[in-house]
């Protein structure tokens, strides 16, 4: 199994660059973090956080002074394609073959996990994983462990084995499905004895090993092997029968697909979120389109996920759901009527596979509710604790689906078996990972769509809702503003965890597409803050037709759209909500050459009391956040406002920051971030028995009093 040309290759990645791996020298593991994120980078050879890749090296004991192996590995829970050495873990090589010594067989398999922390070599490791062992048995410099969808295919299927003697020509072993463990590490070990002069390992249902004695070898190697096993597929795509037994419909038009998707999803989210409220992702990829509109659906998806990292992200199986698309023309409680059975049906079969196939020490059973929603002929949904877990899911899923199509390709597609499927699904080991996990922020699992959210007040809103776990959906009339915001987040917060949408707060028709399109992205709606604004400062007789329009346009009917368009989606959840309103202290204080800006604000802020009243059954609430002399940070300065509001003082513009403060009890200055914590006060969980009230967050102006 020579190397390939570089230029011959077709199914993977050769991103090597010479230049860059020989600036790092003889550093085997420097060499080892660039190859690893190498191959990370190309999702057709591992699943995000799917694999581990290690190296050894010869070290000094630090007791003895002595030179000593040393195995740096993947820690548990990390993704190599972002892996840094902080993810690595570094352990002695000999205590890790110690460790033969006390193994006390498969029952005691969990034990062995602790004892790894007896070989740690590096104090700052990273805790290492249940695959340490399979690589530190191993006598390599440098290893690749991968679950690359091409190789599944063949290890997933009913002839596997002999399909991997054959087409590799006895140069890759194969060692028989088993849980990850210290005896699957010892299996490793032998088949290499038994099989001298291999170059690889796949691994049944699961995975491949390869390795080299350097970077580059190891890497070649892994290519190479995949490469080969690409090539095999795709020879035999359609070659005995057509892929996935032929077409059984036709997908909808893009289009449709995104209009049906748009209008699923909050129903769908609501639902999956009956037991703890979840984040949705949706795909309308190709490959997704294939599957779902095939004659094999039906045998197929029941089956369940073979490689045990797609089943832990994506549970055993998906639900296919069964939904005339006329349907969705119908009230929403028809709507539900028709899917809730279909959840009832999935929770069911879910406890019952619970049941079978607990243990007297197995966890709790867990959300019974599906992360894997399939709708043919238009895509699939996700839901998950946070937008990354559930594209990360959907990413899965599809790979999934890649194993499915090459084994039926070749073979026969073979799943794990459901013990096994629930003795990882539920394995002590994981739930001792999942009980590790940091405690989830308070605004996390909600999403929240920001009216003039790239402005001073707005910006700071949304930031501090995405400070707190929030996916954010941030509109704006400012296209570059947006852009900008965007940029600014994805660095700070990952790109999952925003979006910009353009819309005209004016233009009901904009409002339902930037809604349509936070339902796409995220799957509902839980907030929604109208931030959206402008400010005009003229006395009774400069006063325009214009601006009192414009005024009552932006502030008051922008706000009745936003909202009337929110609360139909929030509806459709079941899951409540929170409202909030950006007002103004001059809705309350009747302040000169005011007339327009602070009747429009009244509106707004008598209009939050009426849909509080209104939307309360629904568990909707509404309140309001007055803010007062934002100067810091704020748009509104950057128009007349401000000499408007100094000519109405008879001040001089730079005097108003004080003058503005002097007139406050606190004698503060407010900040956009001030009125941040206002909003975010009625939406953290702390007030959830507030509704229709107002906070000021002005410095306290005694005129703004509430009586």
């Amino acid at each position: 199994m020579s190397s390939s040309k570089v230029s011959q290759y077709r199914y993977v990645s050769y991103l090597w660059d010479e230049e860059k791996a020989a600036s790092l020298g003889d550093d085997q593991v420097a060499l080892l973090l660039y190859r690893s994120n190498l191959l990370g980078a190309d999702l057709r050879l591992t699943n995000y956080a799917g694999g581990n890749t290690s190296c050894k090296t010869i070290e000094k004991d630090p007791l003895t002074g002595n030179p000593v192996e040393v195995m740096w590995i993947k820690g548990s829970g990390g993704d190599i394609g972002t892996l840094t050495r902080s993810g690595l873990a570094g352990l002695y090589v000999d205590r890790l073959h110690s460790l033969k010594n006390i193994y006390r067989g498969l029952e005691f398999e969990d034990e062995m996990v602790e004892l790894f922390n007896h070989c740690i070599y590096d104090l700052k490791s990273k805790a290492p994983s249940i695959d340490t062992p399979l690589h530190g048995l191993l006598p390599f410099k440098h290893i690749d462990h991968l679950h690359p969808d091409a190789l599944i295919a063949i290890a997933a299927s009913k002839e596997g084995e002999a399909i991997t003697k054959e087409l590799f020509n006895g140069e890759l072993a194969w060692v028989p499905w088993q849980r990850p463990g210290f005896d699957l590490g010892l299996q490793l070990e032998q088949a290499l004895n038994d099989n001298p002069g291999i170059r690889g390992i796949v691994l049944g249902g699961h995975g491949l090993f390869t390795w080299g004695d350097t970077a580059y070898e190891s890497y070649i190697n892994t290519l190479d092997t995949i490469e080969r096993a690409s090539e095999y597929l795709a020879e035999n795509y359609g070659k005995k029968r057509p892929v996935f037994g032929g077409a059984r419909l036709e997908s909808e038009p893009k289009e449709r697909r995104a209009s049906i998707a748009g209008k699923l999803a909050p129903y769908l989210r609501g639902l999956a979120s009956e037991q703890q409220a979840m984040i949705g992702h949706f795909t309308d990829d190709e490959r997704v389109l294939e599957f779902i509109a095939s004659n094999d659906l039906d045998k197929l998806a029941p089956l369940g996920t073979s490689c045990p990292d797609h089943f832990l992200r994506t549970k055993i199986r998906p639900l296919v759901l069964d939904l005339p698309f006329e349907k969705l023309e119908a009230a929403d409680a028809e709507i539900l009527d028709h899917i809730r059975p279909q959840f009832e049906a999935y929770r069911a079969d879910y406890i019952a596979y619970y049941e079978r196939c607990k243990h007297s020490n197995s966890p709790a059973v867990r959300d019974p509710n599906p992360v894997i929603i399939l709708l043919p002929g238009v895509g699939m949904f996700s839901f998950a604790k946070d937008k990354q877990t559930a594209r990360v899911a959907a990413e899965f899923y599809i790979n999934a689906i890649n194993v499915m199509k090459g084994a039926e390709a070749i073979s026969s597609y073979v799943s794990l078996p459901e013990q096994e499927a629930f003795d990882i699904e539920y394995w002590l080991l994981e739930e001792a990972k999942l009980q590790r996990m940091p405690k989830e922020k308070s605004v996390s699992r909600k999403v929240a769509f920001v009216t003039g959210g790239s402005g001073g007040i707005g910006k700071a809103i949304a930031q501090k809702l995405l400070q707190e776990g929030a996916c954010v959906v941030i509109s704006d009339i400012d296209e570059k503003a947006l852009a900008e915001t965007k940029a600014e987040f994805d660095a700070k917060f990952g790109k999952d965890f925003s979006d910009t949408t353009v819309a005209n707060v004016l233009d009901d028709e904009a409002i339902k597409a930037a809604l349509h399109a936070t339902k796409l992205k995220y799957g509902g709606l839980d907030i929604v803050v109208n931030c959206a604004g402008l400010s005009i400062s003229k006395p009774l007789a400069d006063t325009t037709i214009k601006d009192w329009d414009i005024l009552q346009d932006v502030l008051v009917k922008g706000q009745f759209l936003v909202s009337q368009e929110s609360v139909a989606i929030m509806r459709q959840q079941g899951l409540g909500g929170d409202i909030i309103n950006i007002a103004s202290k001059n809705g309350i204080v009747s302040g000169p050459n005011n007339v327009a800006y602070g009747t429009a604000k009244a509106a707004q802020q008598h209009m939050s009391r009426l849909l509080a009243a209104e939307l309360g059954p629904d568990r909707i609430r509404v309140n309001v956040v007055n803010p007062d002399a934002v100067i810091a940070g704020s748009k509104i300065w950057e128009s007349g406002w401000a000499a408007g509001r100094a000519k109405a003082y008879g001040i001089k513009v730079e005097e108003l920051p004080a003058y503005y403060a002097k007139r406050t009890v606190l004698n503060a200055e407010i900040h956009t971030d001030d009125i941040a914590n206002g909003v975010y006060i009625f939406v953290s969980g702390l007030l959830n028995k507030s509704t229709g009230n107002v906070i000021n967050v002005d410095g306290g102006v005694p005129a703004a009093f509430l009586r």
